[in-house]
């Protein structure tokens, strides 16, 4: 993402405009949306003509509009990114208030206005804007006939290709027909590591399967590299490492990210600082419980007592359409964060902020122990009565 333009006031409003110039792009912009704002940008429009003979003709033009937005619609797997709104600045195809859905395109800037940039928006926009922080570890999680090649960024996991090849069972007497299949699909997955993977920009891949599938694929890969003289192969070979995982599906990804081996290997990547965090806070829960909260009201309440160490929250939290209630995690992260204390804004769509949603999305670990606020709010409703 590159940033052309900032103008924001001292009371919070203003705009900036941005060009995003690859799918991620899209996830951060995503995040950067709200109902309410207004969004300049070069769109589509289909126009109908009327001649002066009567007929009726139509036309696309391309042209730019300002939209209020309304609806955010965004498409995970594609990454495309569509905002409906009614037109704020009429012009020549467009009237004011007339309804028009602008699919975000790469490469094209846009404009986006807000009355208010809080303070987790604004680090978005750092966080999108910096060009260390991309697509810096892949993974090919696999099992016999089974494989899933995901891309690991700071900010989502993105599925890239699925290799399925049926494997026929080893008979009596004759395995060739298994070792064929065994064959074409370590030949697929070595296709789909060459397509999808920018070996100058990812620092490691990680192969991960149950067994010796991991092991045999790898010894195929380097025979194929030798064989076919393939030169990226063989220069990124200390990039390889094999990891054990309990299948071949993606959920498997966050067991793989938090083997001790691979975090010390990735320690400078978002994305196990994410695992790790959500490791330590589960074994706090499990050893001092006193220590790990969840749940916004507890949360707020141990920031409130300066307690909060390590703040987890997830992204999907800011998406919130109610202003009060985004204010109100906003104001979270500024109090642990003027207080000293680590925040972690978790991607909804890592495997780590899947499993984060279900603790309602926000965990703190705590500097000191606080008994029980659930026990608290108990004994003095017990008082009152």
């Amino acid at each position: 993402m590159k940033l052309l333009h900032k103008d924001i006031e001292k009371d919070s409003a203003g705009q900036v405009t941005l060009m995003p110039e690859e799918a991620e792009d899209m996830w951060h912009t995503y995040n950067l949306l709200q109902v309410g704002d207004s969004l300049r940008a070069s769109t589509i429009r289909k126009v109908t003509t009327e001649s002066t003979t009567g007929s009726v003709g139509s036309s696309r033009v391309r042209t730019t509009l300002t939209l209020s937005v309304e609806t955010i619609d965004f498409d995970s797997q594609a990454c495309q990114l569509r905002v409906k709104g009614t037109n704020l600045e009429e012009n020549q195809y467009v009237k004011m208030g007339a309804y028009h859905t602008i699919e975000l395109e790469l490469n094209r800037k846009f404009t986006l206005a807000k009355k208010s940039w809080d303070s987790v928006v604004l680090d978005r926009i750092e966080q999108a804007c910096d060009a260390t922080q991309k697509a810096d570890v892949a993974a090919v999680v696999m099992q016999e006939g089974l494989a899933n090649l995901v891309l690991v960024t700071p900010a989502m996991t993105l599925l890239r290709a699925k290799v399925e090849v049926t494997i026929p069972r080893k008979r009596r007497g004759s395995c060739t027909q298994h070792e064929k299949a065994l064959e074409r699909f370590y030949e697929a997955v070595m296709q789909a590591i060459l397509r999808h993977i920018s070996f100058d920009v990812v620092k490691c891949i990680l192969v991960a399967s149950p067994g010796f599938v991991k092991d045999q694929f790898i010894t195929y890969l380097y025979k194929e590299a030798v064989r076919q003289d393939n030169k990226i192969l063989l220069e990124n070979r200390p990039k390889f490492m094999l990891v054990h995982s309990s299948s071949g599906h993606k959920y498997s990804l966050k067991e793989i990210l938090s083997d001790p081996a691979v975090t010390s290997r990735l320690s400078d990547t978002k994305a196990a600082g994410e695992v790790k965090a959500l490791e330590d806070f589960y074994k706090m829960l499990q050893h001092e419980p006193d220590r790990a909260f969840y749940g916004l009201a507890h949360v707020e309440k141990a920031a409130d007592a300066l307690a909060v160490d390590t703040l987890l929250i997830s992204d999907n939290l800011f998406r919130h359409q109610e202003v009060p209630t985004r204010s109100r995690y906003v104001r979270l992260v500024d109090n642990v964060r003027d207080n000293g204390g680590n925040v972690r804004i978790f991607s909804s769509l890592h495997v780590s902020g899947e499993q984060l949603t279900q603790l309602c999305g926000v965990a703190a670990i705590l500097r000191f122990p606080i008994a029980d606020l659930s026990e608290a709010e108990e004994e003095s409703s017990s008082d009152d009565d």
